[in-house]
């Protein structure tokens, strides 16, 4: 008979959240701001997987020396930069390194700081004043200056950039989870499960993390845009991709040096760099308005 109840709880539990997730798809289509966001974004990622199919030419190879600094055309949509490579191929390459960076180093940031932070708000005291007060000395310096620091240690890459800017977004990730893990901790429903005999461990990962996961789901979006944006001011500085590989950061730098023989070459880069950060950031409002339980 417990067991029957269980299984009816357990099925009860699984259609309501089916429904919830179906009403934060429908409200979401709804929202004109995180549509035009994910359509951004959709194009994004579709650049990234099929880059090399869809550019025309080779990013890192020379179409022709002579026509460098070519303006816009048919043949080279976004004109040519001064070593005669097709400035759109590169920028399609681009979004690839852009996205993994992106993608990658805000992982990183979520996997460490929501655990950080879960582990700081369930815990006593003195756990919660050591793991807060380290994530206080990170948040304290500014990001890009953090992230130079630890490049400075690791060596320039685009895989130490991933890691610099994996460490620097921790804290904030921390910091929503651990506010998060303590208005929900005393709940109803974590008392029944420690009454149960469940483990801190099941508590946190079974219990209360799918409580908590809509803030972050959102903060990921925004941080997407905002670690994007690092990765390129990185390379801009020639700290994160180095050539030939393509870089939108890298070629807003190199565009500045031939500002005045071909325009074209800082600024469809830094329209990538610009859309994109829109992109992410509308999609975020999109989740955030969609996830808001106060405005159903």
């Amino acid at each position: 008979m417990v067991n029957k109840k269980l299984k009816n709880l357990s099925q009860d539990e699984q259609r309501r959240a089916r429904g919830l997730i179906e009403d934060v798809i429908r409200r979401f289509v709804r929202n004109p701001v995180g549509m035009v966001g994910f359509i951004i974004i959709s194009v994004l990622v579709v650049s990234a997987l099929f880059g090399p199919i869809i550019a025309p030419y080779d990013p890192t190879g020379m179409v022709n020396f002579e026509d460098r600094f070519a303006a816009p055309s048919l043949q080279h949509p976004m004109g040519v930069d001064e070593l005669g490579r097709d400035i759109f191929s590169r920028i399609l390459h681009g979004s690839r390194v852009s996205l993994q960076v992106g993608a990658i180093a805000v992982t990183l940031a979520t996997t460490v700081g929501t655990t950080l932070g879960m582990i700081a708000g369930y815990s006593n005291k003195y756990v919660d004043e050591v793991i807060m007060r380290a994530m206080d000395v990170l948040f304290a310096f500014p990001a890009i200056l953090l992230a130079i620091a630890v490049l400075a240690v690791l060596g320039r890459g685009v895989t130490n950039a991933m890691i610099a800017i994996g460490i620097v977004y921790i804290p904030i990730f921390a910091r929503i989870a651990r506010a998060e893990v303590l208005s929900v901790k005393n709940e109803e429903f974590v008392e029944v499960a420690r009454a149960l005999g469940a483990s801190d461990r099941a508590i946190l990962i079974r219990h209360i993390l799918p409580n908590i996961l809509a803030p972050i789901i959102v903060e990921i979006s925004l941080s997407l845009s905002f670690a994007i944006l690092a990765e390129a001011s990185l390379s801009f500085f020639g700290l994160g991709t180095q050539p030939p590989d393509p870089s939108w950061g890298r070629m807003l730098s190199e565009g500045r040096a031939y500002f005045n023989q071909s325009v074209w070459m800082g600024i469809f880069p830094g329209l990538a760099i610009m859309f994109t950060v829109i992109g992410f950031n509308f999609l975020g409002d999109g989740l955030r308005d969609s996830l808001d339980p106060r405005t159903r």
